[in-house]
C-alpha cells in the first residue's frame, strides 16, 4: 500500500502523523511511503530523515492526495484538504464530527473511508487511540491555566500552589476520565486544592483508592457543579461522550456566578466543549473572557507541545496503521469489531451512530457498509 503524510495546515499544528522512526516500519513491512516537504520540519523531522527512513518526499499535498491509498494525518482535513480526497481512500486521522455537520457533510461528499483515532476501542472498552491526547491535553490544562491566572494572562493573580500563610488555589475538574486524571495529578503536583467530578462510582472508587486524602472526590450533579465552578480559581472541562458531542455542563449563569479573573479550559472543545460560554479558538488567539472569566478553547492543545505529541499518538497508532496497510481496511475492519468502531464514514455513509444521531443524518451501520 501506498500511505501518504501531508503537512498539517490547522493554525500552529507543528504534529505530523507519522514520525520517520514509523516511516520506517512501515517500509520494512513492505510498503510505501509519500511525505510532503517539511511535513515535519516544525518539530525537528526534516526532509532528510525521512528519506533516510525510506520515505519519498514530495514538493505538494495534491501530490500526496492524488497518490495515497490511505492518507494517515493528526487533525481532522480543512476544507482545502476534503476537496483533495476521493472516492474509496482511506482517511486515518482525529476526525471529531459530531461537533462538526460541515466537515461531515464534505467527507460524505468526497465518499472516502474515514476511520477516527478518537472512537477505536480497545478490548476494556477503553480509547486506545484518544488516551495519548487526553494525558497531553489534562497535563498541559493545568500548565495553561496557571498561566492564565497570572494578572498578565487576564487572571486574577493567583499562585495555585500558594505559598506558606497564603491558601492554594482551587483547581475544579469535571470528568474523571483520562485526561480528567492527569489535570487533577498536575494540578496536584503544584500543590493546588483539586476536586474531581465524576458520575462513575467505580471511577470515583478507584481515584479515592489512587490518591487518598490529596484529591477530594465529588459525584457530579447540577447542584454539586454550581457549588464546585462558582468557588473555582480554574476549572477544567474533562467530559467526553466517546464520538458525540459533549454536554453543556457549565451554564452562562454558573459563569456568571464565578470569580472574576477565575480561568476555564476545555479540554473538550473538539467535541463541541461542555462549557455553554466556549467557543473554539487556536493557538494564535487562544484565549478570551465571558463575564470576566478567562476562557481557553484552543481545539488542538497538545499541538503546542508537538514533539511529545506526535511520539506519544505515533507509538498508539502505528500498529493501527500496519494492520490497514497490511491487510486492507476492509480485512482489517472486519476482523477487529474494536477496530471497527473507528470507521465514522464509508463511501457517502455516516457509519458512527452517535455522530448521525447529534448531526440528524442517516445512520448505516459499519457492518452494513462493510458488506460483512
Amino acid at each position: 500500500m501506498l500511505v501518504g503524510v501531508p503537512k498539517e495546515i490547522k493554525t500552529h499544528e507543528y504534529r505530523v502523523g507519522l514520525a520517520p522512526g514509523s516511516v520506517r516500519e512501515i517500509v520494512h513491512n513492505g510498503h510505501e511511503v509519500m511525505v510532503e516537504t517539511r511535513a515535519g520540519v516544525g518539530i525537528g523531522f526534516d526532509d532528510d530523515s525521512y528519506r533516510a527512513a525510506g520515505a519519498q518526499v514530495v514538493d505538494t499535498a495534491d501530490e500526496v492526495f492524488s497518490a495515497a491509498e490511505m492518507i494517515v494525518k493528526v487533525k481532522e482535513p480543512q476544507p482545502e484538504e476534503c476537496a483533495k480526497l476521493r472516492a474509496g481512500q482511506v482517511l486515518f486521522t482525529y476526525l471529531h464530527l459530531a461537533a462538526d455537520r460541515e466537515l461531515t457533510e464534505q467527507l460524505l461528499a468526497s465518499g472516502c473511508v474515514g476511520i477516527a483515532y478518537e472512537t477505536v476501542t480497545g478490548r476494556h472498552r477503553n480509547l486506545p487511540l484518544l488516551a495519548p491526547m487526553s494525558e497531553v491535553a489534562g497535563r498541559m490544562s493545568i500548565q495553561v491555566g496557571a498561566h492564565y491566572l497570572e494578572k498578565e494572562g487576564g487572571g486574577a493573580g493567583v499562585l495555585l500552589g500558594g505559598v506558606p500563610g497564603v491558601e492554594a488555589g482551587r483547581v475544579c475538574v469535571i470528568g474523571g476520565g483520562v485526561s480528567g486524571i492527569n489535570a487533577a495529578r498536575m494540578a496536584m503536583g503544584l500543590e493546588a486544592k483539586v476536586t474531581v467530578l465524576e458520575r462513575s462510582l467505580s471511577r470515583l472508587d478507584e481515584l479515592d483508592m489512587r490518591f487518598g486524602g490529596q484529591l477530594n472526590t465529588i459525584y457530579s450533579t447540577v447542584d454539586a457543579i454550581e457549588k464546585l465552578v462558582c468557588t473555582a480559581d480554574l476549572v477544567i472541562g474533562a467530559v467526553l461522550v466517546p464520538g458525540g458531542a459533549a454536554p453543556k455542563l457549565v451554564t452562562e449563569e454558573m459563569v456568571r456566578k464565578m470569580k472574576p479573573g477565575a480561568v476555564m479550559v476545555d479540554i473538550a472543545i473538539d467535541q463541541g466543549g461542555c462549557f455553554e460560554t466556549s467557543r473554539p479558538t487556536t493557538h494564535a488567539d487562544p484565549v478570551y473572557q465571558v463575564h470576566d472569566v478567562v476562557h481557553y478553547c484552543v481545539t488542538n492543545m497538545p499541538g503546542a507541545v508537538a514533539r511529545t505529541s506526535t511520539q506519544a499518538l505515533n507509538n498508539a497508532t502505528l500498529p493501527y496503521v500496519l494492520r490497514l496497510a497490511n491487510d486492507g481496511y476492509r480485512q482489517a475492519l472486519g476482523d477487529d469489531p474494536n477496530f471497527r468502531e473507528g470507521l465514522n464514514v464509508h463511501e457517502g455513509k455516516v457509519t458512527y451512530e452517535a455522530v448521525a444521531q447529534d448531526l440528524g443524518l442517516d445512520y448505516t451501520p459499519a457492518e452494513e457498509a462493510l458488506r460483512l
